[in-house]
């Protein structure tokens, strides 16, 4: 008899976070998630980790009665359960850029991480043998270098994290400024050195096109064999776009959402349109978030990769989604928003079980380095995240940081992350636009 779940508990978490600009404009001093944590009455315990809302919240509560009393390996009649009672809520909209203001699915996603974990343990095997058709295809996952052009946070107010006791270059670089070619790269030299990456990617959406075409030029000539893109979260126009990348196209390995919606034309085919001028790849986590999308996007030819974030699609759907790509003779990739080691754990056992080509995949870990709420947490070296090969998702939660991000979460008093808040520093009455670079004002 597999054991039954005894207790669920519910941790919102926050964590510190640097002056990150993207489209949406500069990522506020702390970031906000949660956490999801099952125990069963054989002592094991579960995690899960997801963004955070009040929405959210109320949702896993919503499920607490379906959670409590069953047994761990009753996980796909507790979702199949737990998809039905968040339907009651109604119809649900993902929201702007990479901001997903969708409750159901980051709920079932919680539950699922949370529960596989407890699963696998009794079962004595690691979550990515139990994911997708096949389990596990690879023993280590790749991930990218994820690269931002930042903030001043002298020129704020805000408690941004400063380094003290800087034990690399990586820590001295990563909370100063950087707005120019040479200091994307020299980011980018210092993640190198600490993590071996052999990708790197550059959130755009922020500059002017051409002075973020100028930073990949720069991260080329230091890493001239590395795998590069560009990112501007669709700011730019079809037009734009072609006129930005087409120069440096055999620099880059695939644009990611070089344009989106314009005119009377969607994301998705401007998108297809980008690709017959350019003859470059895409990527995406904006224009194929779920199936219906996904259709869309390949019965158009828009997409080449699509970036199934577990957290948007589930684990056992962005798996799903790396199963069609194999079929399909596409590229599975996944994308990432801030994060704690729990979600690295849950984003690296998904990654494990895609069969077929998958590229580097993002994390912000780098970003969070060093503010763990599991007494382990995985590590990135030469690029490479190791999948466990230990029961479950692999990680074992650390009740003190868990408790330590909980009370900044109350301290703080903030749903989620703000991203206008610091760029009133910058320019005063900023506001978001979606077909305008953060600081082209």
């Amino acid at each position: 008899m597999f054991p039954k779940i005894t207790k669920m508990n519910i941790v919102p978490v926050a964590g510190y976070d640097g002056f990150l600009l993207n489209l949406s404009g500069g990522h506020a001093p702390w970031f906000i998630r949660c956490v999801l944590v099952l125990e069963d009455d054989s002592g094991n315990r579960g995690v899960g980790e997801i963004p955070s809302s009040d929405g959210i919240l109320k949702g896993l509560e919503q499920c607490r009665s379906l959670i409590e009393g069953a047994r761990v390996n009753e996980v796909k009649k507790v979702l199949s359960q737990a998809r039905h009672v968040l339907s009651r809520n109604g119809p649900e909209e993902r929201g702007r850029q990479t901001f997903d203001l969708r409750v159901a699915v980051h709920v079932v996603t919680a539950i699922e991480s949370a529960l596989y974990d407890l699963f696998g343990q009794a079962l004595g095997m690691p979550v990515a043998d139990l994911l997708g058709q096949f389990g596990r295809q690879r023993d280590e996952v790749e991930a990218l270098g994820y690269l931002f052009l930042l903030g001043d946070p002298d020129k704020t107010d805000l408690p941004y994290p400063k380094t003290t006791d800087p034990v690399d270059a990586w820590d001295e670089v990563r909370y100063r400024e950087a707005m120019t070619p040479d200091a994307v790269a020299n980011l980018a030299k210092a993640a190198f050195d600490r993590y071996g990456f052999k990708d790197f990617k550059l959130k755009g959406g922020v500059l002017p096109g051409e002075e973020e075409a100028d930073c990949i030029r720069a991260l080329h000539e230091a890493f001239p064999e590395a795998r590069l893109t560009l990112d501007p979260n669709g700011a730019w126009g079809l037009e734009e776009a072609v006129r930005v990348l087409e120069p440096i196209k055999g620099l880059l390995s695939y644009a990611e959402d070089p344009c989106g919606q314009e005119g009377g034309f969607s994301g998705r085919e401007t998108m297809a349109e980008f690709k017959k001028r350019t003859g470059l790849a895409t990527a995406t986590n904006m224009i194929a978030t779920d199936y219906k999308q996904l259709k869309l996007a390949v019965q158009l030819n828009a997409v080449d990769i699509p970036l199934a974030d577990c957290h948007f699609w589930t684990m056992q759907g962005a798996v799903a989604v790396g199963e069609l790509c194999n079929e399909w003779g596409m590229t599975w990739g996944s994308h990432s928003n801030n994060h704690f080691d729990i979600s690295l754990a849950m984003m690296t056992h998904v990654a494990a079980a895609c069969p077929g080509e998958i590229t580097a995949i993002d994390t912000h870990w780098i970003w969070q380095d060093g503010q763990r709420i599991t007494q382990e947490p995985l590590t990135i070296r030469d690029g490479q995240l190791t999948v466990p090969t230990t029961p479950g998702l692999g990680v074992t939660l650390d009740e003190d940081k868990l408790m330590e991000a909980h009370q900044l979460y109350r301290q703080l008093d903030v749903g989620q992350r703000d991203d206008a808040m610091a760029m009133q520093f910058l320019i005063p009455g900023w506001s978001f636009d979606p077909k305008r670079p953060a600081l082209v004002r």
